[in-house]
Parts: C-alpha cells; sequence; structure tokens
C-alpha cells in the first residue's frame, strides 16, 4: 500500500472504532434473530404473498426457500431510471431458477436535477436522498427477504438507497445500475451551444434542439457527473457485479448481468456457503477505495457529501481531510467530460473501470483485501463482462489504456493528484473540484459580488454588469438556508465571462453540479452564512483570494473587522413546491462537512 493511502485507512478506523462496533453489534443482532419469515405469524407470511401467483406461493411455502427484495427507483422521467421498468420480472424470473423467489418491495422516489436546475425544485434535491433512505427501510421493514436489490443510478438515488440498505446490513445487497444511454451529440457542441445561449447569440430553439441531440434515450446522461460517478463507486466498494455499471441498456448483456444480480444475492445469503451481508462488504477500506476511485477519475464534488454520509451509515468516519490527503497521493487518470472531451461510453470502451481498478491496485492506492458481492478481492473488478454463445461470464479488462486521451497509467497520469482539494481560510472550509479547472485559473484574486441567490447574479449578467474580474459569493445556499441546492444554471454564465479574459471564481455555501467544469469554484463552504458563518459577513469589494494550490480561501480584510459588520440575514425559506413539507429536514441538517444529513443524532 502507498504509505499515505494505509495511514489515512488507518487513522479512518481508529477514529472510527466505537461507532463501527456499535453498528457492527447492531447488525449482528438483526442476523440472529433469524429470517424474516421464521418470526413471521402464518397470517404475516400470508399477506406477504397474497397476490403471488400459485407457483410463487407454492415455493414461499418452503421455510428455506430465500426471498429477494427488490427496491427501485424507477420512473420514466428521468431517462436513467426508465430501464428499470423492465428489470422486476427478469429478476423474478431468475431467483426462481435459482430456487428462490424475489418480490417489490418497495419504490423510492428518483428526481431529476437536469429537469430541476435553476428552479425551486432543486431545494428539495438533496433532501430526497434522506427521504430515500426512509423509503427504503420502509420498504425492507416486512423483515421477509434475505437478500436485496437496490435498482437506482441517478444523483441522490444510490448514496440514499445506500443509506437504507445500510440499516439492514445483515442482508446482503447487491446495486443493479441501468447504464448510460448511447453516445448524441459531441459534449463540444454542446457546451459551444451553451455559451453561445448565455452570450445571446443562440435562440432558445437552437438551444433546446442541441439539448434534445444530447439527451436523447434511455439510459444515464453520459457525462461524467454525480450519476456516473455513483456508478464507479459501487464498483469500487464492491456493490456491483464485476464491470455492470457501464453496459447501455436494453442490449443483451445488460439483461444477462440483472439476471445474475438475483442469483448471486441467493448464493451469498445467510445460510449458504458464501454469507456476504453489506456490513461485511462496506467498511473502511472499501469507503477508501470509494474515495481513491472518485479521485482518480475526476469525480463529482456531491461526493464530498454523499460519501461522508454514507460511510458514517456503515459506522465509519469520513472527513474532507481524508479525502484531501488521499487527493495528494492519487494521480488523475481519467479524463471524461466535463473534465476532458469524451463521454463515459469512450471511458468504457477504453477500458473502464477494470483498467481503473486495476491502476489503484497495482500502485497501492486502493485495498485489494476487501469483501466484495462477488467474493473475496477487489482484483475480480478488474475484469468485465461478455457474453459467450449468450452465456454471462467473466474475462480480464484491457491491461493497457485503449485511448490515452481518455484513460491513462498511473504513473503517466494527466496529473500527479486527485480532482478534488480542501480549501481553509477565514471565510471557512470548503471543497474544489480542480481536474476540470486549467492551471492558470487555480489561483484567482479579485474584488467579491455578493448575491443572496443564484438569481440575483444571472439578473447581473444580463445587465452587462459582469464584465469585469470578480469572484461570485453566492451565499445563503447551505443546508440550513434552503437545502442546498446545486448552482450549475451559473456555469454557463461564470464561463463566458471566464473565457473573456476575465478573472473569475465561484465562493458558495451551495452545490455545484458533477456536471460542473472549468470555473473555479470553492463550494460546501462550512460553516454556511445562514449558521452565522464568515460568508454572511462578506461585503461587495472585499478582496478574496481563492487558492486552490496551497488549499486556501482568504479574504484580505481584518478579522476583526469582518466581525464588527453587521451580517447579512437569509430570506425566509421559500414555500410552494413543496419545499414547506422539508423545514424540519433544514432545521436539523448537519453540516456540509458532516454529509448535510438528517438522518443521523447529533452527539
Amino acid at each position: 500500500m502507498h504509505p499515505v493511502t494505509a495511514e489515512v485507512t488507518e487513522r479512518i478506523v481508529e477514529r472510527s472504532r466505537e461507532a463501527r462496533a456499535d453498528y457492527l453489534e447492531r447488525m449482528q443482532a438483526a442476523r440472529h434473530s433469524g429470517p424474516g419469515r421464521a418470526k413471521l405469524s402464518c397470517a404475516n407470511w400470508a399477506h406477504a404473498f397474497a397476490a403471488e401467483d400459485d407457483a410463487a406461493k407454492t415455493r414461499m411455502r418452503d421455510p428455506a426457500a430465500p426471498n429477494v427484495a427488490i427496491v427501485s427507483a424507477y420512473n420514466d422521467m428521468l431517462s436513467a431510471h426508465q430501464p428499470l421498468e423492465r428489470f422486476p420480472p427478469i429478476i423474478k424470473h431468475a431467483a426462481r431458477e435459482a430456487g428462490g423467489t424475489a418480490q417489490y418491495a418497495g419504490g423510492v422516489p428518483a428526481m431529476c436535477d437536469g429537469v430541476t436546475q435553476g428552479r425551486p425544485g432543486m431545494e428539495l434535491s438533496l433532501f430526497s436522498r434522506d427521504v430515500i433512505a426512509m423509503a427504503t427501510a420502509v420498504a425492507l421493514t416486512h423483515d421477509a427477504f434475505d437478500a436485496a436489490l437496490m435498482l437506482g443510478i441517478c444523483d441522490k438515488i444510490v448514496p440514499g438507497l445506500f443509506l437504507g440498505a445500510a440499516a439492514f446490513g445483515h442482508l446482503p445487497t447487491i446495486f443493479v445500475p441501468g447504464g448510460p444511454m448511447t453516445s448524441g451529440i459531441s459534449n463540444a457542441e454542446k457546451a459551444r451551444t451553451r455559451a453561445l445561449y448565455a452570450e445571446g447569440k443562440a435562440t432558445r430553439e437552437q438551444l433546446l434542439d442541441s439539448e434534445m441531440k444530447s439527451y436523447h434515450g434511455p439510459g444515464t446522461c453520459t457525462f461524467y457527473g454525480t450519476a456516473n460517478s455513483n456508478q464507479m463507486m459501487m464498483e469500487m466498494i464492491g456493490l456491483h457485479l464485476p464491470g455492470s455499471a457501464f453496459v447501455t441498456p436494453n442490449t443483451p448483456l445488460r439483461d444477462a448481468l440483472v439476471a445474475a444480480a438475483p442469483k448471486r444475492a441467493i448464493e451469498i445469503r445467510d445460510g449458504g456457503n458464501d454469507y456476504t451481508p453489506f456490513s461485511a462488504v462496506v467498511d473502511a477500506k472499501s469507503i477508501v477505495n470509494a474515495a481513491a476511485g472518485l479521485l482518480a477519475t475526476g469525480g463529482s464534488t456531491n461526493h464530498t457529501l454523499h460519501l461522508v454520509a454514507m460511510a458514517r451509515a456503515a459506522g465509519v468516519l469520513l472527513t474532507w481531510e481524508d479525502f484531501d490527503d488521499l487527493s495528494r497521493v492519487t494521480p488523475l487518470i481519467a479524463r471524461v467530460y466535463p473534465n476532458g472531451s469524451e463521454d463515459v461510453n469512450a471511458f468504457h470502451a477504453a477500458g473502464g473501470m477494470g483498467f481503473v481498478v486495476r491502476q489503484l491496485l497495482d500502485a497501492g492506492l486502493a485495498h485489494e483485501d476487501v469483501m466484495t458481492v462477488a467474493g473475496q478481492g477487489l482484483r475480480r473488478y478488474q475484469q468485465e463482462p461478455f457474453l459467450d454463445g449468450g452465456k454471462l461470464t467473466w474475462r480480464d479488462g484491457a491491461g493497457a489504456s485503449l485511448d490515452r486521451e481518455i484513460l491513462r497509467p498511473a504513473d503517466d497520469p494527466f496529473q500527479a493528484e486527485g480532482g478534488i482539494r480542501l480549501l481553509t481560510g477565514p471565510l471557512g472550509r470548503a471543497v474544489i473540484k480542480t481536474s476540470a479547472v486549467k492551471p492558470q485559473h487555480l489561483v484567482i484574486e479579485a474584488p467579491a459580488l455578493v448575491f443572496e441567490d443564484q438569481d440575483a447574479l444571472l439578473a447581473a449578467h444580463a445587465r452587462g454588469e459582469l464584465n469585469r474580474d470578480f469572484i461570485a459569493v453566492v451565499r445563503f445556499q447551505g443546508p440550513m438556508a434552503n437545502g442546498m441546492p446545486e448552482l450549475h444554471s451559473l456555469t454557463p454564465v461564470l464561463g463566458v465571462q471566464l473565457d473573456k479574459g476575465f478573472k473569475v471564481a465561484l465562493v458558495t455555501d451551495g452545490r455545484m453540479s458533477g456536471a460542473s467544469g472549468k470555473v473555479p469554484a470553492a463550494i460546501h463552504v462550512t460553516p454556511e452564512a445562514a449558521a452565522g458563518g464568515p460568508l454572511a459577513y462578506v461585503r461587495d469589494g472585499d478582496v478574496i483570494r481563492l487558492d486552490a494550490a496551497a488549499g486556501r480561501l482568504e479574504i484580505k480584510v481584518d478579522a476583526r473587522e469582518l466581525k464588527s459588520r453587521t451580517p447579512a440575514v437569509a430570506k425566509p425559506a421559500g414555500f410552494g413546491y413543496g419545499r414547506e413539507l422539508f423545514g424540519w429536514m433544514r432545521r436539523v441538517a448537519s453540516p456540509a462537512d458532516a454529509g448535510a444529513c438528517t438522518l443521523f443524532e447529533a452527539a
């Protein structure tokens, strides 16, 4: 192991010792309580399969027959989740072939950030993760299952399913992805049209035509944002079947992988020879593996929130300092849009996850000695699935990159360090995604322009007031203030000013999309302005220095003068669009560096 990776892992283990022991004790108690149906009365059990067909009823009368839960985030508004509609029949048939049954235990909500960007609904987005976790728990709390399959792909959905599954960590759990849509127009062309529209040089019809050619069919959006970072992490943690993340939907190989999931879940159930519960797969080492994969591939900054919360759910205490230290030694070996020009389909064709896993293991930057749903050891995830005469099998994945503009070996990377850095200083703690930022933009010092929300910044752009050097401070966008919406709609506007040659950066206690790229952005600033953080005291004209190279976020104002100012006050949280139902979540949410989560009681 690389000494820094080993040291970070060991300090996570030590920091987590008490929380992890408590979690494992609870999972062991749940296991020893016995299979769910053994505890159910005859009336309870009869209710559980009253609507099944006769063959299923006959099978479910057998106390030794395993029953697999299906928890799905299907809806047909999300292109990524539309293919999930076909999965339950495939799963049920495969479970019967393996001597068991499978039931659709419950559905969870799944909202599309692509639809809600810049809209009031985005203020529900982050907290939908916790709602999904609770909905997952509702589905599994029937306690009638021997294993579980999680069907979900997109931004908050996989973290939410993970959080819910962690509460049932005594069950073997496999995440079943749907895969990316086929590639549309080039990402460069899409970005060009967006920039032209932001400058008023393209019509809305031209913009819509471009977007529809980019997002055009079933499957995950093909840029490397949070949704596809989710899929990468599930492979690195060992909760997918190997190599299943980026196989396109509605293909024979995808259907074969879906059918293989319940069969493997039944093989690793309690009572068999290979019992592999969720709680054995997810530990400090697998969480470090997920972080290493995120950093090596330039993944989404949203996971500096999600992975912290996900780890906490399994009794593992992860910090931003851990991310930062790992980033300093984990090279950037992938360039996928918005960090490069090609999409995840090209990434997959160039070697994909099998290549990434091999490189990280060979460099000692990921732990091989972990348990996965496929068996012992992460080396299994160097393999890729294929069909041999219609039968699913695995073979060794690419040993070398098939396109060095997309994937490079760890000893000849795109950058020596990973794609995410921690910033600290008088304005608080923040993270920045550096993988798509040009070197000349890693250090920006400029006067502040302060905005209370993203609409105010967009209005200033429309008035022509941004043709200058500036650092945009967009505050009252944290979890306490308004649910921490993504501010991705600012990217084209700020990018236009950057391209004009101005010094431009963003500082915010809100989030940016995993699709955000070239504009340097200090995000997730904590403490947030609504909690009395320093951003509440910043004024127009204050000189701010964002130094990603040194990891500093500074304001050129004396600390005593800054605190002597009257702080700005957040406007009341919005009503309508369901936002009033989430008030309690805003009140109890943890800070950004603790995952911006509502599910864990304060110590």
